[in-house]
């Protein structure tokens, strides 16, 4: 019998021809027949390919052929089973060995980890008769990804022994779950007794310095890499970037990314990142226009930097040419960026045609871009279309939940929105200050003191919520509609916090509605004093002294906003026709549809006036700078 070297030595580095050789091994008139050595090369073979089909049929050709027995056989074929996550056959393999070797507990315990089950994991390592150091460090690393923080530091410091790699697993842990100050720690320590760090340690540490703004140890870590002469890999320089422009230093990003000769894509987006977080967009697009090649992370940065910064119009753009250059499909940061940007703009129809475009596509509609939608729909007035989103989201969190109870009240809907409030606790969500501003201010629309009051008392006493100065404003608002504006300015001058001009407004225009003019002037006063290059403090103060009859003071304020340059702003439109957002002002007459739009607009007002039975001239703001009413 001829052994099987030669023809074992050509399934080496061919992966692709390994079945058809192995065939013709097998048919060979000489007899040649495989070996212990040719089933591992096979079994790689398959891996290689990711072929588990034939990874199975070479397992069957192990029983027949007696060399399941053999622990390096079994070995990789546990191997195979792990890498092509058949965690099912793979530990079937490892409990019919009766010999094994620290590489079948390796290689079964690998299989866990890669797979992230952390129980099958731990058990398999309590097993195990010697805990190596590779079996601990992978115990390390998947306790570092699932957030197990304690149980991974508990190992690291009862391993008899540790490499470079126990060290980097438990920065890289700390690093994950957001403990930046123990990380860098250990990093230190690290480096005090003596052992070299490699890239990965180092990129980790560099990121927990930029995400806790800690400046001094960054830069000296930064020192530490020109000496160590890792300055010119490329994804440290990347992360060194990252570093520098989340603390929003341009200068030393730019340094970095000009002075390196090795820029890979992740180098151009960082870059454009810097850029589009400190608001330079002139110079993310000329970073952008320059790189090699783009992916959608280069598209994401620049698109969500433009709607970071209210840029709407630029965001849709950016989006369209994105959407026209099609060699990349939109993420879910995309997404959110330009649906936001339809909300600002008010532009229901390209807003639609995202959505649209995320059903056509099958893209999973998680509970950021559910909520996005959800805001869209709720504020653009379809309440229908966001009651079909928020009931198809399989998974809900509490800012969806917020989003239906504040669009639902927004809408006249507060009954709805409080059924919805209710809802969400039988669901056993935990409702946030967020979800009681929209409690609270769909009481304040209907005017529903007695469970307005109730909703603040529960906010505090039951779900341990300290109010802020949102909710407080909410409550004055709610007193002050219905006239309880004693009780409104008792609750003002209770706030832990001192008040904001929002809420001593909503207390001013509460004294307006129902006539307190006492209170109404020294609470406006005050807001003056707080604001005074706010117009509408100024005018509301005005009406409230002409309602008495008071006109030397009406004058004595519109002299008062002369002097101090007050203005009144004003208003702005903004419609969406065929796709296309036009905005136009109060007095404006530059548009290029301004005739069109002034004809609409009288159309609009004599239908108006044609079901106004009656008229509140108690309600009406005069203006103050109309030189007749003067």
């Amino acid at each position: 019998m001829q052994q099987a070297g030669s023809s074992t030595s050509l399934l080496i580095n061919h992966p692709k021809e390994t079945v058809f050789l192995y065939e013709l091994m097998l048919n060979n008139k000489n007899n040649v027949y495989p070996d212990s050595y040719t089933y591992p090369l096979l079994i790689q073979a398959c891996i290689a390919r990711c072929s588990i089909l034939e990874g199975k049929e070479i397992h069957n050709h192990v029983v027949k052929m007696g060399f399941d027995s053999d622990v390096y056989v079994r070995n990789n074929l546990i191997n195979m089973y792990s890498v092509c996550g058949d965690m099912v056959d793979a530990r079937k393999v490892f409990d019919e060995n009766p010999v094994r070797d620290s590489v079948t507990w390796n290689s079964i315990l690998a299989g866990y980890v890669q797979m992230g089950n952390v129980e099958e994991a731990k058990l398999i390592f309590d097993q195990m008769p010697e805990k190596n150091i590779i079996a601990s460090n992978s115990m390390i690393v998947l306790f570092g990804r699932c957030g197990r923080v304690p149980e991974a530091y508990q190992l690291f410091i009862n391993m008899k022994e540790k490499d470079l790699v126990s060290w980097t697993a438990l920065i890289s842990c700390y690093e994950q779950s957001g403990m930046h100050q123990q990380a860098l720690n250990l990093f230190i320590e690290m480096n005090g007794i003596g052992i070299k760090t490699d890239e990965v340690a180092v990129i980790s540490v560099l990121s927990a310095c930029a995400q806790s703004s800690i400046v001094n140890t960054g830069t000296s870590i930064h020192g530490l890499i020109l000496t160590s002469g890792t300055a010119s890999y490329v994804n440290i320089q990347n992360a060194l970037i990252h570093m520098y422009s989340t603390w929003g230093d341009i200068s030393a990003a730019e340094k970095l990314f000009n002075s390196s000769t090795h820029l890979d894509i992740i180098s151009w987006n960082s870059m454009i990142t810097c850029y589009s977080k400190c608001g330079s967009l002139d110079k993310a697009r000329e970073v952008f226009d320059k790189m090699p090649e783009r992916d959608v992370v280069s598209w994401s940065a620049l698109i969500s930097g433009h709607s970071q910064v209210g840029l709407f119009d630029e965001t849709l753009t950016l989006f369209h040419e994105m959407m026209v250059h099609g060699t990349v499909k939109p993420d879910e940061t995309i997404l959110v960026s330009v649906i936001s940007a339809c909300t600002q703009l008010a532009a229901l129809d390209q807003g639609q045609w995202v959505h649209t475009y995320i059903k056509k596509n099958n893209l999973e509609v998680n509970f950021i871009l559910g909520t996005t939608l959800i805001d869209m729909y709720m504020k653009l007035g379809c309440v229908e279309s966001a009651n079909e989103v928020f009931n198809k989201m399989e998974k809900k969190g509490v800012s969806s939940w917020n989003a239906m109870i504040l669009g639902l009240a927004m809408n006249g809907e507060v009954e709805k929105s409080l059924e919805m409030f209710s809802q969400m606790e039988r669901f056993g969500v935990v409702p946030n200050e967020i979800t009681f501003v929209a409690v609270l201010g769909g009481c304040r629309h209907m005017g529903l003191v007695e469970k307005g009051r109730r909703y603040f008392d529960c906010m505090i006493n039951i779900h341990k919520i300290e109010p802020n100065i949102k909710h407080y404003g909410c409550m004055v608002d709610l007193l002050g509609r219905v006239g309880f504006l004693e009780e409104a300015e008792k609750l003002i001058d209770s706030m832990p916090m001192a008040p904001d001009v929002a809420t001593w407004g909503a207390l001013l225009g509460a004294c307006k509605k129902h006539g307190a003019i006492e209170m109404g002037k020294r609470v406006g006063l005050k807001l003056i004093q707080l604001q005074p290059d706010h117009d509408g403090f100024h005018v509301l103060l005005s009406n409230i002294y002409a309602s008495e009859g008071s006109w030397d003071y009406v004058s004595d304020i519109r002299e008062l906003m002369v002097q101090q340059g007050v203005d009144k702003m004003p208003g702005c439109s903004v419609i969406e026709e065929n796709g296309v957002v036009h905005e136009f002002l109060v007095g404006d007459k530059t548009h290029p549809r301004i005739r069109e739009i002034v004809e609409t607009l009288d159309i609009i007002s004599g239908e108006v006036k044609m079901v106004a039975c009656s008229s509140d001239t108690n309600e009406v703001s005069f203006d103050i700078n109309d030189k007749e009413f003067l």
